[in-house]
């Protein structure tokens, strides 16, 4: 009986061995995640070991999740967690995760950079689908220092802002960030955006500052060419722009629905009932339809333009001031009819 337990020993070891090594192998390579979709580890600067398993259970088996936390512990990660956004996909194991982990390897996002009004909202925005510091953010838009590294300054700073779908990596640092959107915009305006810019007679700046006027002016792009035309007839003769959204803009009130003629004595740049010529800079992040509608203005002689009685959303036009008198006593009586103030 000892002769057998003594030869079957070297068997029995070895047999435990391969057992060992296909759970070793099985917990290293064997796919991590529980819901066999692809799902994302968010880690900010905040996130250590603990809180790594924490999030990590939220998307793998609890095995892998052990295995990834004694490989964290024993590979020194543990102490050098690295920020960013890392993609669990169905067939990925615990071995090849933590790698992606120690070596930054993240997934970058697709950022659609919002049409908002104003710096501080796009900051919010911004900062919601980042991991960056909306005050930091907010901080750098509103530094005329900072601006001045891309040309503007924080009136024109937004124009820079292109609202189009981008791949960046979630830990973004903010001078990235805008790195990267003078970047786009420098390609956005390259071409023929430019020479029709030219041709006009008007710069980027002024085109995009433009656009956005024309965008709060209507949602309706069909109709926006016909608009950007008639604002741009006034330009040219130095006409007052005369528009409605600049007084909201100037006192910062985006839900108010009639303007007062006592609104129209609101002292600031964005005035366009004071002042000729554009406002300092965009009233809000002007859309590409609003930008390719002045670039491809319609060419009329409309001076006036006011919305339309049915509250559909588009505008009647006037060639002369009576003819606009009688388009807005149709649009003033629509409103007090409806009630609104």
């Amino acid at each position: 009986m000892n002769i057998f337990s003594r030869k079957s020993f070297p068997w029995a070891l070895s047999a435990l061995i391969v057992i060992m090594a296909g759970l070793i192998a099985y917990c290293l390579l064997a796919p991590v995640s529980k819901s066999g979709s692809t799902a994302y580890l968010y880690l900010d600067n905040d996130d250590d070991i603990d809180s790594l398993s924490a999030k990590l259970s939220e998307h793998c088996k609890s095995i892998s999740v052990s295995s990834i936390i004694i490989l964290a512990r024993h590979s020194g990660y543990a102490e050098n967690i690295r920020t960013g956004r890392y993609e669990i996909t169905p067939s990925i194991g615990s071995f090849q995760l933590l790698r992606h982990l120690r070596n930054g390897q993240q997934s970058p996002l697709r950022l659609t950079i919002p049409s908002v009004r104003t710096t501080d909202r796009l900051a919010e925005e911004l900062a919601e689908k980042l991991m960056m510091n909306k005050e930091e953010l907010e901080a750098y838009l509103t530094s005329n220092d900072s601006c001045a590294r891309y040309g503007a300054d924080t009136a024109t700073i937004i124009a820079m802002f292109i609202p189009n779908t981008y791949e960046v990596y979630w830990n973004i640092s903010v001078p990235r960030l805008l790195d990267k959107m003078h970047k786009e915009q420098q390609t956005f305006w390259n071409g023929s955006r430019k020479s029709k810019a030219d041709a006009l007679g008007l710069t980027p700046l002024q085109v995009v500052t433009l656009a956005s006027i024309v965008d709060e002016e209507t949602a309706n792009n069909a109709e926006k060419p016909m608009v950007a035309g008639m604002y741009y007839n006034r330009l040219m003769q130095n006409m007052p722009l005369q528009a409605d959204p600049t007084i909201k803009f100037a006192l910062k009130q985006f839900d108010i629905r009639r303007i007062y003629h006592n609104m129209l004595r609101v002292k600031s740049p964005y005035n366009t009932y004071a002042n000729t010529g554009l406002p300092p800079g965009p009233i809000r992040v002007a859309s590409v339809a609003g930008i390719d509608a002045v670039l491809n203005l319609v060419r009329h002689d409309f001076l006036y333009m006011c919305a339309k009685e049915d509250f559909s959303g588009t505008h009647n036009f006037a060639r002369t001031y009576p003819e606009h008198l009688d388009n807005a006593a149709k649009y003033t009586k629509a409103l007090n009819e409806r009630g609104i103030k």
